[in-house]
């Protein structure tokens, strides 16, 4: 599985985005997290993405920008992976797409078979917002349900981090604020 994700990720014709977060916890720089986006295979749900770090659109429904700056990880699992994306409630209720609300699963190519995939959070088929999480673990129970779409490129130590604040029911034990984001040229 591992060498398909480098086949996507290395194609001659796309030169795949990259994307950051800086983290804070409890309010102290943390590190940085880039992400490397699979426009090759996901250009739909990697375009969302991507425009939600650089927070220049402007929402269909509220008028107000989409960006996931200043917003938190609401869920953190350790050993499964952390959440984030929820820019509208900051608690997993809500969130909105580049296109609207929600936008349909784009497809289920890329498997999650390693740590550090980034990939869409949804409330069943063809809910998509701009809720995500990233793995800790492989998670081969959430393909075929959850669209990967792109993978930790560096940070993972700032993966650890967010992960080391996470409890078995999800509420994470401090506040995980991605405090700037962006796209790296």
């Amino acid at each position: 599985m591992f060498t398909k994700l480098f086949r996507f990720s290395f194609s001659a014709t796309t030169k795949n985005p990259k994307v950051f977060f800086d983290i804070s916890i409890n309010n102290a720089p943390s590190g940085r997290i880039i992400f490397e986006l699979f426009a090759d295979a996901t250009p739909k749900t990697a375009e969302n993405f991507r425009k939600l770090c650089i927070g220049d659109t402007v929402s269909k429904i509220s008028g107000k920008n989409l960006h996931y700056k200043g917003s938190i990880f609401h869920r953190i699992i350790p050993s499964f992976m952390c959440q984030g994306g929820d820019f509208t409630n900051n608690n997993g209720t809500g969130g909105e797409s580049i296109y609207g609300r929600t936008f349909p699963d784009e497809n289920f190519t890329l498997k999650h078979s390693t740590p550090g995939l980034l990939s869409m959070a949804n409330a069943g088929p063809n809910t998509n917002g701009s809720q995500f999480f990233i793995t800790t673990v492989p998670c081969p129970w959430l393909n075929g349900k959850h669209t990967v779409f792109g993978k930790v490129a560096s940070g993972l130590e700032v993966l650890n981090a967010i992960e080391y604040c996470g409890t078995q029911q999800g509420r994470p034990s401090k506040k995980v604020i991605i405090y700037d984001c962006g796209e790296l040229q």
